[in-house]
């Protein structure tokens, strides 16, 4: 992809140049003093044309710029800013990006735009012998974002296991002079639980990864198995502290097409998350829904809800609403963020709507293609397209 936006921006510069070059030539065409007419070569003719029409389809804005800083030139995407906000903001940095270039050849800047939407935008001009110079523009919004996040990833990461690893360290050390049994046994429950902390962690991570970089897989998967083990998983989190988990609404023979490890991974998550942001005595139901759009799997808590100002932020990597509740319950921050990557491998998505206070509920919703109908060719059919299509 590096080598292609290489490519492209190199191309988008040689092609402006070359109609900045032919724009002086029209020009000096006009001059009243007679011009020698120089005979084409063999091969040779003039492809003006087909450089516009070439630098009109790039994705990246290309403009001319003459010796007194006035834009003979724009190309399509260059021209899509014009008469916007963000066009007058960009056309102030491209005169700045420009002086620069007079002075050393080339000047390259990242402008950030706040929208919205939030825009960076790369500008590079060079500079060209008759003075003007020839400026290129390309959206690196994406690749600005991506580095933020692996820039944010890395810091909560070092944090997150920073903390256990910590922890192991200090009762490690204060284990090794203690003589009084009972201390030992208090410090040596400590140790194995951030041991283990670390290690949720490390897996969940792994796990997230894996989803990830990974096609999900094309099996014919149970739906009421995938509820069954996350309501499993849910009692086992609830550790006798009287949550209810009550599967409702299952369908008999509910198959569908996936990847039978993700699918059971984002609905535990979904299941463990409720239980563990309930009270003693609540009840978590777990329904679901077929209609001829989707397949929905609805995890439903009376816990202590979410704030409006965090339901935007859930999904994200190790962002927690109520972070001493997190530590309580040995949460590591990844579980929604893995079952949104499931849910986008699967070409559905995850939705979410709370009350703080009252409650939560999470809806994994999977697109009907992917649903299984014995003996029903057509759906069959209707599945082969799409997996064609993604």
């Amino acid at each position: 992809m590096i080598v292609a936006v290489g490519v492209a921006l190199v191309l988008g510069v040689a092609v402006g140049y070359g109609i900045f070059r032919f724009v002086e030539h029209r020009r000096a065409r006009t001059d009243p003093a007679p011009q020698a007419q120089v005979p084409l070569a063999d091969g040779e003719s003039d492809v003006s044309g087909s450089l516009r029409e070439a630098v009109e389809h790039l994705e990246i804005g290309v403009l001319v710029v003459d010796g007194v800083g006035q834009v003979g030139y724009r190309n399509a995407a260059a021209r899509s800013f014009r008469g916007t906000h963000v066009g007058v903001l960009l056309d102030d940095h491209v005169a700045d990006v420009v002086a620069d270039s007079r002075r050393a050849g080339t000047a390259v800047a990242v402008v950030e735009l706040h929208g919205p939407p939030k825009l960076w935008l790369e500008i590079s001009a060079h500079s060209v012998p008759s003075g003007g110079a020839v400026v290129s523009i390309r959206d690196v919004s994406e690749r600005v974002r991506t580095d933020n996040m692996r820039s944010d990833f890395v810091t909560n990461i070092s944090h997150e296991l920073k903390t256990p690893v910590g922890a192991v360290a200090v009762l490690a050390e204060a284990l090794i002079d203690e003589l009084d049994p009972a201390v030992v046994t208090r410090l040596s429950d400590h140790l194995v639980e951030e041991a283990h902390r670390a290690v949720r962690t490390i897996d969940d991570l792994l796990k997230l990864s894996e989803i990830e970089s990974t096609r999900p897989g094309d099996q014919v998967v149970d739906l009421a198995a995938v509820v069954e083990s996350a309501v499993a998983r849910g009692r086992v989190v609830d550790g006798g502290r009287g949550v209810e988990i009550t599967p409702l609404d299952m369908p008999e023979g509910l198959q569908l097409r996936g990847d039978e490890r993700q699918l059971v991974s984002a609905v535990g998550n979904l299941v463990e998350n409720a239980v563990k942001y309930s009270h003693a005595g609540d009840v978590v139901q777990v329904r679901v829904r077929v209609d001829d759009s989707a397949i929905e799997v609805m995890v439903a808590d009376q816990g202590i809800g979410i704030p409006t100002r965090d339901l935007d932020r859930v999904f994200e990597r190790f962002y927690r609403v109520d972070r001493a509740r997190s530590r309580e319950t040995g949460g590591t921050g990844l579980g929604l963020a893995i079952v949104r990557h499931v849910a986008t491998n699967h070409g559905g998505e995850v939705l979410v709507s709370s009350q703080e206070g009252e409650g939560s509920t999470f809806v994994l919703r999977l697109p009907a293609t992917r649903l299984v109908a014995p003996g029903n060719p057509a759906r069959s059919k209707m599945h082969e397209e799409q997996q064609h299509r993604e």
